[in-house]
């Protein structure tokens, strides 16, 4: 079967190549009743860009990157599908870049990667959502940038933000564990580059503060987001000798490990031992019990922040948008009542 060309969607629509193109391209400028007729063309000819050609053909990118460094392979396939969504329905191509946020050269790295394919746009996760130098040398290159970041307010006007309100959520988790008796509660960081560990440990704080509870820091542990960080962290906690009822993890992967550690010590889950985590992710699922969480829809916030950056490139929005998220209590077997 002969593949359907541009020439052949503007011969049978009855308009220029330059319209089609500009339907494609989803411009506003475009009436209506154009935009149907070549809609229609393209549905009855199964017509595909040729998005590579695209790109090179003009002096506009039809192309995004995502750029991240993240232990969590959860997190990383929910925001590689959410921004892939978004990338099919508005016709542009997703480069994924894996990298090591520490490196010493990591800013050139990248920069080269987005001169070298023709980036258009990146979308950003922490840590590199929070480094503003770095996203200031992307956006004077004249690429723009979209921001998910842990936090209610946007840190400055560098690019838009999609905001998750870690706080909020964490002092909810925090809340439910006091709610059901609980009064020694433990608390496993994640990585302490994330604005997300601190934004969680804050909100777990304000809890015990909101009910007149003292901060026990022996019973708060510094961890990685990582299921080994769980084992070892409900060990170190479980060994203290005010041991804890109850601990709040500060993700899934880490509550997880946590869970299983408490198996391994003969605790049982959640007549002895209370467990919770943070992001809804298939390990809150995977586990038994299953775990109290928060639920983060990561894929729609993915895709929320990818049409955003999406319209950013094509000069249709503010760059000073902020949307804000609050993930939402989840309950389930793992809290149970002192």
């Amino acid at each position: 079967m002969i593949k359907a060309t541009i020439n052949d969607v503007a011969k049978l629509a009855g308009v220029s190549i330059k319209t089609v193109s500009r339907v494609m391209n989803n411009e506003i400028s475009v009436r209506q009743t154009t935009r149907e007729k070549v809609q229609v063309a393209v549905a009855e000819l199964s017509y595909q860009p040729n998005l590579a050609a695209r790109n090179l053909a003009g002096t506009k990118s039809f192309s995004i990157a995502y750029v991240y460094d993240n232990p969590n392979a959860y997190y990383v396939i929910d925001m590689q599908e959410g921004i892939l969504s978004a990338c099919k329905k508005q016709g542009y191509e997703l480069l994924i870049h894996p990298c090591n946020s520490k490196a010493d050269n990591i800013t050139e790295e990248i920069v080269n990667m987005v001169k070298q394919s023709r980036i258009a746009g990146l979308v950003l996760t922490p840590p590199f959502s929070e480094m503003p130098e770095f996203v200031k040398r992307i956006t004077d290159l004249d690429v723009k940038v979209v921001r998910i970041m842990s936090g209610d307010v946007a840190p400055d006007n560098l690019s838009p933000c999609i905001m998750i309100n870690d706080h909020a959520a964490a002092l909810s988790i925090t809340q439910h564990l006091i709610d059901l008796g609980h009064k020694n509660i433990g608390f496993i960081a994640g990585g302490a580059e994330h604005k997300s560990s601190i934004e969680r440990l804050q909100g777990y704080k304000q809890a015990l503060s909101n009910n007149q509870m003292m901060v026990n820091e022996n019973l708060i542990i510094e961890g990685e987001y990582s299921f080994e960080s769980g084992v070892h962290g409900a060990k170190q906690l479980m060994a203290e000798d005010i041991k804890p009822t109850a601990i709040f993890s500060c993700n899934d992967e880490i509550a997880a490990g946590a869970l299983f550690a408490a198996r391994l010590m003969g605790i049982a889950i959640p007549e002895q031992l209370s467990i919770a985590g943070f992001e809804n992710s298939p390990f809150s699922r995977q586990t038994w019990p299953k775990l109290t969480t928060a639920h983060q829809p990561n894929r729609k916030i993915a895709e929320d922040a990818a049409s955003l950056l999406i319209g950013q490139t094509r000069n249709q929005s503010n760059k000073n948008i902020m949307t804000q998220y609050t993930p939402e209590l989840v309950i389930r077997d793992s809290t149970g009542q002192l």
